[in-house]
This record gives structure tokens, C-alpha cells and sequence, in this order.
């Protein structure tokens, strides 16, 4: 089997994401937690996705893991590479998302490359360089305030500038909607004006696909995972990928669940609010009172839980909090405590015989499947779009898991999750 297209995030849950909607095609999605330790070339899925954690690394940092994981995917076989990050573009001023392009455009021998995080089904949209989150810019959304990446500027072409060299381009939305021919001929004349790194609008799935045709052929796509998804279909269609190509079969589970939660977005906040509502036992975490006393008592509080009704431990709180406690730890220590308490809390659900674990959060997902050593999953159906089951081993049994970013999914997130798993 050919890697036909070799995927690196920026997180965990991103990467999730992304493998979510190439596996809408049917066709087999390999996820690697991390940099893939074994060697490249062996059993290899048709798309292979690398869920790297560098989106608030230093820029040096970010930029040798990414190279890395591009290095990966080419012994594996890959030609073809996607940079995926965050739909809301999740950055600081100093990188990561245009260094990181950068760097793999010279690795693979990229003249020019786009940027479109647009992600329509989920309500993220790009018009005139300007990206919306639902009906408010960028700049006014529940991302001004993220504890890592506060998003203070709507406009995408003045957030990469200071990322890369040399100026930026934009395709605007009336050459997107002339279709795939407009959009290749706008990108010609940019590159030879000297651009590029180019940003493309796109306010529906019909200017993602018409992008995808457009530039289905460049060594290196960037973008949200929603520009991905036409990309199976493309390569069928020309044959690049093979109509037989190998589909998961997905183990059969037990009934004991847990579900984890460190994201504070606002969305996050009301799924966690329904997932209590609906009757569901569940345990706050207070990242001081975790500083404090470490995590023992969330560990005890869970091992008196029946599993089977699918316990919640969670650091979801409203901005102010966490405010509050990133000025008393710093911002880092505050993240990594509830990181390492829901890890903790991961391990001793999965030891008590949960194999299925919802977790919410990227920082978060990243620290669980680390604890769990899941280093490798097969991606299966969406839970919402861009948030599949996933499935794998841990400690020598198969577990299912969830990774989900922050704001995706609807209210009834969690108990929508669980009930999709059902044994």
C-alpha cells in the first residue's frame, strides 16, 4: 500500500479532526500520536496523519518537529503533504503555523503554498482574507480570549505576514467561485508577482472542493481539516488512489466509559453544563487546589464511580477563572496541572476496564493518550463533524477514543459520543 497523502497537525485534537473527514471516504486513516517510532515503509494506511503538539512551541521547536514528521511520511512513501491546523488559525505573532510551512515548502521543494482554515459545516469561514467564526470576525469570537493563542486580529493575511518572507497573497471569494480554473490562474500570478505564501477565501463546501481540485496536485496544502476532505474523492477520481483500498474494521468494546475535560472554551462550558444536566456524576478539577494536594482526590472520587454510567472529571471553567489561576501558577503550570491530573485520571479509568474514554481539549488530549502510550489509532465514524472514534491499545487491551477540539460538536457532545459506541 502507497501512502497517498502524508498529513502533519499541530495537535492532537486537530489531527483527529482531520483524520475524521479523510475517513468519511471509507478508506483507511492511520493517526500517529506523536512522531512514529517504528519505521517508516511497513503497514502503512492510504492517508497518514501525524498529531504533532506545537502549536504554542517555540518557534525553533515546532519547526524540527515538523520536518521530522514530513521526513516520516516521505520514507513512508508520501509525495503529497497537508499542514493542518486550527479553523480559528490559532497562532502568535511569532509563528507557528507560517514558519512551519515555510520550513516544509524548502524540505519538499514548494515554490508556493495556500492557507485556508475555512471549515463551513463547523462555522468557520473566510471572506476577503477576513476569517468568521459563525456571524462574529476572527477578533470578537470566544478566541479574543484563549489562555495560549488569543486571536486579536480577524485578518488572515496580516496575521501570516510577520510569520514568513516575502509579501502575502490573496484569492479572493469571487475568483474561488469561478471555479478551479480561475483559482489555479490566480495562484500563477501571484507566484509570479512574488507571492508565496497565499491565503483563499472559501464561505462554503463548494469553494473547499473547487480549492481541493485547484491545488490537489501542490507538494504542500495548508489549511483547516474541512480543505482535506475533498482530497480522497480527488484522488480516486484520477486514480491516485486505489478503488480497493484496504477500510477499518473497528474492535468490539465493553460498557465502562470516562469522560475528561480541560478545554475552558465557551462551547466546551455548555457541553459540560448538558453532559451534568443530563445526570451524569461528575467532579470539578481547581487547578489550585490540584497544585496543592496533587491529584488523589479525583483519583478516589473515580475509583468509587460506576463506569458504566460514564463519569466526568473536568477544569472547564468560565474565562475569569481561568484567569485567576493562570495569575497565581503562570499560564503554563496551569495548563500542564490539569493536564497531568485528567492524565492520571485516564490511566486508573482505563486500569478499572473503561475503553472508552472521551476527552475534550487538545492540550488535554495530547497529555491522556501519552499516558495511556496509545501511539497509533485507526480512525473510525464522526461523532460530529471533524470529531471521529478512534481505536487503538493501551496497556495490551483495545480502547476507543475520542479527541475533540475545544468548540466543536454540539451540546449533547459527550452523551451523543457515548451513545454512538454503544457495546
Amino acid at each position: 500500500m502507497t501512502v497517498v497523502l502524508g498529513c502533519i497537525a499541530d495537535d492532537f485534537t486537530g489531527a483527529t479532526d482531520l483524520a475524521g473527514l479523510l475517513a468519511r471516504s471509507g478508506v483507511r486513516v492511520r493517526l500517529h500520536m506523536g512522531l512514529p517510532s517504528e519505521e517508516a515503509g511497513g503497514d502503512v494506511a492510504p492517508f497518514e496523519v501525524i498529531a504533532l503538539k506545537t502549536r504554542t512551541l517555540p518557534v525553533g521547536e515546532a519547526v524540527e518537529q515538523a520536518r521530522a514528521a514530513a521526513d516520516w511520511l516521505r520514507a513512508a512513501g508520501a509525495q503529497r503533504f497537508f499542514w493542518k491546523y486550527c479553523s480559528t488559525f490559532d497562532s502568535t505573532p511569532q509563528g507557528n503555523i507560517g514558519p512551519v510551512a515555510q520550513a516544509l515548502m524548502a524540505d519538499l521543494g514548494a515554490s508556493q503554498t495556500i492557507y485556508c482554515p475555512a471549515f463551513p459545516e463547523n462555522g468557520r469561514r473566510v471572506f476577503m482574507g477576513n476569517l468568521f467564526v459563525g456571524r462574529q470576525p476572527l477578533a470578537e469570537s470566544p478566541m479574543r480570549d484563549h489562555p495560549l493563542t488569543p486571536m486579536r486580529d480577524s485578518d488572515l493575511t496580516r496575521l501570516l505576514a510577520p510569520q514568513v518572507a516575502g509579501p502575502v497573497g490573496l484569492v479572493e471569494h469571487p475568483v474561488v467561485e469561478a471555479g478551479p480554473q480561475a483559482i489555479r490562474a490566480a495562484l500563477v500570478a501571484l507566484a509570479e508577482a512574488g507571492r508565496a505564501h497565499v491565503v483563499i477565501d472559501a464561505i462554503r463546501d463548494g469553494d473547499l472542493t473547487a480549492i481541493a481540485t485547484a491545488c490537489r496536485d501542490m507538494a504542500l496544502i495548508s489549511g483547516g481539516s474541512a480543505l482535506a476532505m475533498a482530497l480522497p474523492g480527488l484522488y480516486l477520481a484520477n486514480g491516485t488512489l486505489a478503488a480497493d483500498a484496504p477500510r477499518l474494521v473497528p474492535p468490539q468494546l465493553d460498557k465502562g466509559a470516562v469522560v475528561l475535560s480541560g478545554s475552558c472554551s465557551a462551547m466546551t462550558n455548555r457541553q459540560v453544563a448538558h453532559y451534568l444536566q443530563g445526570g451524569a456524576p461528575g467532579l470539578r478539577l481547581d487547578p489550585l487546589e490540584l497544585a496543592q494536594n496533587g491529584p488523589r482526590a479525583a483519583l478516589d472520587w473515580l475509583g468509587a464511580q460506576d463506569l458504566s454510567r460514564a463519569p466526568i472529571l473536568y477544569a472547564t471553567a468560565d474565562p475569569q477563572s481561568v484567569r485567576a489561576a493562570q495569575e497565581h501558577l503562570g499560564v503554563a503550570r496551569a495548563g500542564e496541572i490539569v493536564e497531568e491530573a485528567l492524565a492520571a485520571c485516564a490511566v486508573a479509568a482505563r486500569d478499572r476496564g473503561a475503553q472508552r474514554i472521551v476527552v475534550a481539549g487538545g492540550e488535554t488530549s495530547g497529555a491522556v493518550t501519552r499516558a495511556l502510550g496509545v501511539s497509533r489509532m485507526d480512525v473510525g465514524a464522526e461523532i460530529a463533524p471533524g470529531v471521529p472514534w478512534c481505536f487503538g491499545r493501551s496497556a495490551g487491551q483495545d480502547v476507543a477514543l475520542t479527541l475533540k477540539s475545544g468548540n466543536f460538536g454540539a451540546e449533547s457532545f459527550f452523551s451523543d459520543a457515548l451513545e454512538r459506541l454503544q457495546p
